[in-house]
């Protein structure tokens, strides 16, 4: 079975997120092409059925069944891995974010300072693609496998099971998150080629849509 704990995102520029009106982000592509990053917030209304796992951590039901195939073919050709995070809800996220803060206070930082530090490395509540519950951070097992060999499985798989690396190292100034190799979100099968084939992020994607 999937194993999870927690992790936080990495985001590039806490700025994009100091204007006080927020667009929200629109399901109307589809509950799989929900577009949420710095400028749009998850919905207050969002809704989502989780299923839990082993270790009692939960991921939204629609994606496990593909979740689930892509570790298994993941392991059946002999890489170790497993998923660091998947759901997270509002009030964890504002928990990592809080700890994060504190910690840099700790560190000696002014509170001010300190926020802005720790808003580079944790998503700001209601922008963490975690919690839609279509997000996975995915790490090896090392005493399986290297980290470099599972994230180039993943690189070169994911796609064939709804999957997409979300964060592309060439796509920072789009996505405004450092690339993160494990961060994976499931977008289904036939948009996951479309952005895997052009090489494009899902926000390129969904610009062609509209």
């Amino acid at each position: 079975m999937i194993m999870l704990c927690v992790i936080a995102g990495k985001i590039l520029n806490p700025s994009f997120y100091d204007n006080t009106t927020h667009h929200i982000a629109s399901e109307a592509n589809g509950w799989n092409l929900i577009l949420v990053n710095r400028d749009n917030y998850i919905p207050d209304d969002y809704k989502v059925q989780l299923t839990e796992l082993s270790n009692g951590k939960k991921v939204d039901s629609r994606i496990y069944p593909e979740l689930q195939e892509m570790f298994d073919a993941a392991r059946e050709q002999g890489y170790g891995l497993f998923v660091r995070e998947g759901y997270r809800t509002q009030e964890e996220q504002q928990q990592l974010l809080d700890e994060k803060i504190e910690a840099y206070e700790n560190d000696g930082k002014s509170k001010s300072e300190a926020k802005r530090l720790a808003e580079q490395w944790v998503a700001i509540p209601g922008t963490s693609e975690h919690q839609l519950g279509i997000a996975v951070d995915i790490n090896a097992d090392t005493t399986k496998s290297s980290s470099d060999d599972v994230y180039n499985w993943l690189a070169e798989n994911a796609h064939t099971y709804g999957f997409i690396k979300r964060y592309p190292s060439n796509k920072t100034d789009i996505t405004g998150v450092i690339n993160e190799p494990w961060h994976y979100r499931y977008v289904g099968k036939e948009a996951a080629l479309e952005i895997y084939s052009q090489g494009i992020c899902l926000e390129e994607y969904i610009d062609m849509l509209e």
